[in-house]
Parts: structure tokens; C-alpha cells; sequence
């Protein structure tokens, strides 16, 4: 399978998952809606986020997914490295993310991909919050932490 197989499949799971108990890691995701007006928007100081899933599939040791709303001027962490790679999906707002040491404006509907133990940023350089769609996975061939 290759990287665009893969995202693509990533994507079909996303959108048809199954939702298990977080402490149920003897199974797996399988299909299931994830209702947006379903979805608890938890307010934190830079925004909010929605929790969507955190859950091993058929194929993956672990998928997370999140929805981050960021508030003009914010950025949810310092840029950072961490061994798992990354889609994020921007729904609303205009962000630069940091990319390959460099720092990229992008808005609705862009893909940002972060690449495994590459240093990646983001900071929400709008005038109104930004809105993106965050998926982790983590594979065997992912590196250990």
C-alpha cells in the first residue's frame, strides 16, 4: 500500500468508525459515524477541542482523532517532534504551520502531513478561529518514543 492508499484509507476510517471504551484494547474500531453535534467541545486556553476517537483498528495499533477550534493569535503547543505521523485538515481560518524549517500559510480545506520525529508548529494567523481535523496513527513500523 502506498502513501496516498494509505491516507485514503485513513480517511474512510475516520469517517466509518466503531467507538470502543478506551479500556477495551483487546478489540478494535470498526465501522461507525462520529456525529459532529455529538462530539463535546472541551474549552482549554487556547480554544476548544473535540475528543473523536483514540482506538486501535484492523490495521492500525492506534488511531486518534481530534477537532481543534484555535483562537485568533494562538498556537496549541510549541513546535515539537514526535514519532507518530500526522494528518491535520483544515476546516476554517487561515494558519502557518511549520513544514520542512519552513513556516506555511495555508486555509480551509488544505492538508498539512507531519512527518514521523520531524519538527512541525502551527499557529492560527486569522482574524477568526481556525478549525482543523487531527488524525494520528501509529503502526508497528511506527518508532518507539
Amino acid at each position: 500500500m502506498n502513501r496516498r492508499e494509505l491516507f485514503a484509507a485513513l480517511a474512510a476510517t475516520a469517517i466509518a468508525g466503531d467507538v470502543l471504551a478506551p479500556a477495551d484494547t483487546a478489540k478494535v474500531m470498526g465501522s461507525h459515524v462520529f456525529d459532529w453535534n455529538s462530539l463535546v467541545d472541551k474549552p482549554n486556553a487556547n480554544g476548544s477541542v473535540r475528543t473523536v476517537c483514540s482506538t486501535p483498528t484492523a490495521t492500525l495499533e492506534n488511531l486518534e482523532i481530534h477537532i481543534t477550534t484555535l483562537n485568533p493569535g494562538k498556537s496549541p503547543h510549541k513546535p515539537h517532534r514526535h514519532p507518530n505521523e500526522e494528518l491535520i485538515i483544515i476546516r476554517q481560518g487561515t494558519v502557518e504551520t511549520l513544514s520542512n524549517g519552513k513556516w506555511i500559510r495555508v486555509g480551509p480545506g488544505s492538508i498539512i502531513f507531519n512527518g514521523s520525529n520531524q519538527l512541525h508548529g502551527l499557529k492560527n494567523v486569522g482574524t477568526e478561529p481556525a478549525i482543523y481535523h487531527v488524525i494520528n496513527f501509529k503502526t508497528a513500523a511506527t518508532p518507539k518514543a
